[in-house]
């Protein structure tokens, strides 16, 4: 009875951390009107009017948009009609791994993007050592490595068609000052991923530097000067000390660009001036595009996405575990 007065006076004295009422027998009744207005007044109800409405739309137009058109790829849609699901199978992927224009255009995809990320990342990497060794004019030279980044697609396919051009081109001009070429380098099937790999790595190099140049500046100037002490060369300072604290700056660049590697299909398709690029230099994105919207094969085309969905997947998984298991996401 003394704790039942107690209870009661504290609660008309506004003490008490729910609403309660008196029973007619004599107890108390605890109202769930306090906990619920805890839970309105907590950091995940209140932040929902910013965070709730893009999950939605996200939630629709791209993981729902990835699950429909997974769901096309299992039909046999084509031309105008309306799919059928009432039938679905995996006929599509089986026709895509028996097809040699979807094998041609996958190994391309994959020489393509293992080219293009190895050499980008390789020149990024000394281009950072380079601007990090406290050369003149430094600001300048890193705003002109970094200046081709910020063109289109189709601005830089149109600037390498006139580099490339058989007659008149910058590229077969110089080499012509050594006794080579010309060259046709669009025209040839053997020549025509390299000459795009070269040019994707021109444009995006300057990206690949910059993330390497601040992983640089961020290791402390001590490491250096240990290594120079105990009598390391320049050569072995950077392989054996400083690189290999750049891991992270490593996994960023890769899976960056790799993205930029898998959205080429701009510049191929500026070049080849439609989704039929030249003979050679076929990838699974304009293969993709020509299946879907050239030929109307709908299904294939979808399953010609999912896959390149899961090659993109295949890389930007590994990166998201390893970056949970670090704890920054």
């Amino acid at each position: 009875m003394i704790h039942l007065f107690e209870r009661i006076r504290r609660l008309r004295a506004g003490e008490g951390d729910e609403e309660s009422d008196l029973r007619t027998d004599g107890g108390v009744a605890t109202s769930s009107k306090g906990g619920l207005r805890e839970r309105l007044n907590t950091d995940f109800f209140q932040s929902m009017p910013f965070w709730l409405p893009p999950f939605v739309f996200m939630a629709i137009f791209v993981y729902g948009a990835i699950g429909w058109n997974f769901l096309i790829s299992l039909t046999d849609y084509r031309q105008f009609g309306r799919p059928d699901y009432s039938d679905l199978d995996f006929s599509m992927y089986v026709r895509a791994f028996n097809d040699p224009a979807f094998i041609d255009a996958a190994r391309n995809t994959l020489v393509l993007l293992l080219g293009f990320i190895t050499v980008c990342m390789t020149v990024g990497l000394l281009l950072a050592i380079l601007v990090d060794r406290n050369i003149r004019f430094e600001n300048t030279f890193r705003t002109i490595y970094l200046l081709p980044m910020s063109l289109s697609f189709v601005v830089t396919a149109q600037f390498w068609l006139w580099m490339y051009n058989v007659n008149n081109g910058m590229v077969n001009a110089i080499l012509g000052l050594v006794g080579l070429g010309p060259f046709r380098w669009i025209g040839n099937s053997q020549l025509i991923l390299p000459a795009v790999i070269f040019a994707l790595v021109w444009q995006f190099s300057g990206y690949a530097m910059v993330v390497f140049l601040a992983s640089l500046r961020a290791i402390p100037r001590e490491h250096y000067e240990a290594a120079r002490v105990d009598g390391a060369s320049t050569v072995k300072m950077y392989w054996r000390v400083i690189i290999p604290q750049l891991k992270n700056a490593v996994v960023s660049a890769l899976v960056v660009l790799m993205v930029f590697g898998l959205k080429a299909f701009d510049f191929l398709y500026a070049i080849a001036g439609g989704y039929r690029p030249p003979n050679g230099s076929d990838i699974l994105p304009t293969m993709m595009v020509r299946e879907a919207f050239g030929l109307t094969n709908w299904a294939y085309g979808s399953a010609i996405a999912i896959l390149l969905f899961l090659l993109a997947l295949s890389v930007v998984a590994p990166y998201l575990v390893y970056q949970y298991k670090k704890g920054t996401i």
